[in-house]
């Protein structure tokens, strides 16, 4: 997913620079979305790690 988002940004700074201007912020924002997504799951597995961890000793 952070892949996607990393894709979304290069897209709209591509965009951007050729004067896309709606297309450039819409695709700003799918990343931005999709990269505190992909933030919230990892988040999500760190604590899912460490508790697994902490309940195997």
């Amino acid at each position: 997913m952070l892949k996607f988002a990393l894709i979304f940004f290069v897209v709209s700074l591509v965009m951007g620079f050729f004067g896309f201007s709606g297309v450039s912020a819409a695709t700003a924002g799918i990343a931005k979305i999709l990269f505190f997504v992909a933030l919230a799951i990892f988040v999500i597995f760190i604590l899912v790690a460490l508790f697994a961890g902490s309940l195997m000793f």
